[in-house]
């Protein structure tokens, strides 16, 4: 028994490196597709090395039993594991099949894979970035560093973040376009950019005339969850101020702030003309 859980430990070793290399090259790859398989490939090999330690220690527990009792068959072998098996998975061993069963189903249907960005449901202080999954459980990784592991059972359900990046659009109005063009890259300048707050500076990606002394310059910016505030609260709040620090007022209207994710603005455009339909 002590062979076997030092081979299966050693087993399990072998799996991990081979998934993190996975990560890695999941993390490089620039083809989506391929990185997405790649991720799947790491979910799998998560999910094996458990499978792997369970496998080499109920065989070897097998042969034990039968060296222990060489005059009992197979069948009654068998019988008598399985007997001692259903004896202490209904005293003991429920939440762990709960666990299995639950983490089964969530693997077959791919709610998630490792390296995506969840909130458990109906958990809303639980998020933050897959790091490993199995049968039993989950890890997961905050935004602030904590290291949070749930069992799959309690997963009631999971809001993914897709690339783990979420879109945020600013419309802001203004009566002087070259004046609010500088403006808003006056604030771009002040906003800190990294993989933790905003992943890339925020572009003007819009510039229109909505009417008589009033332009629209829409500002684009990609954040991870839980950062949002840096566009919606300081971004907005440093227009403001810095406006109002100037001669010429050039803000006419309240900035608005929304979501701009491309997959759901496909979504909702065919729900839009399916309602239409009717």
């Amino acid at each position: 028994m002590l062979l076997a859980y030092y081979f299966s430990h050693f087993i399990a070793k072998v799996i991990i490196k081979v998934a993190r290399l996975t990560a890695v090259k999941s993390d490089v790859e620039a083809d989506e597709v391929k990185r997405l398989k790649l991720r799947r490939l790491e979910t799998h090999l998560s999910v094996a090395i458990a499978l792997v330690r369970v496998v080499i220690v109920g065989v070897v527990a097998f042969y034990v039993w039968q060296l222990v009792s060489p005059a009992a068959n197979i069948s009654t072998a068998t019988i008598g594991a399985s007997a001692f098996f259903v004896v202490i998975a209904g005293a003991t061993l429920g939440m762990v099949l709960r666990d299995i069963t639950a983490g089964s189903a969530m693997i077959i249907e791919r709610w998630f894979d490792v390296g995506d960005f969840i909130r458990v449901e109906p958990f809303d202080n639980i998020s933050g970035v897959v790091e490993r999954i199995t049968l039993r459980s989950t890890k997961i990784r905050s935004l602030n560093g904590e290291i949070v592991w749930l069992h799959n059972q309690y997963m009631q359900g999971v809001r993914v973040t897709p690339d783990g990046i979420r879109t945020i659009s600013i419309d802001v109005f203004v009566n002087d376009p070259k004046a609010g063009e500088q403006l808003i890259k006056g604030v771009v300048k002040t906003i800190p950019v990294g993989v933790m707050t905003v992943t890339n500076a925020p572009k003007i990606t819009r510039k229109e005339q909505w009417g008589t002394n009033l332009w629209l310059i829409s500002v684009i910016a990609q954040t991870p969850p839980g950062r949002e505030w840096l566009m919606e609260d300081y971004f907005v709040e440093s227009l403001k101020q810095l406006d109002a620090s100037s001669s010429k007022k050039l803000i006419v209207r309240k900035p608005l702030v929304r979501f701009a994710d491309p997959a759901a603005e496909r979504s909702f455009k065919r729900a839009v003309r399916l309602k239409k339909q009717l």
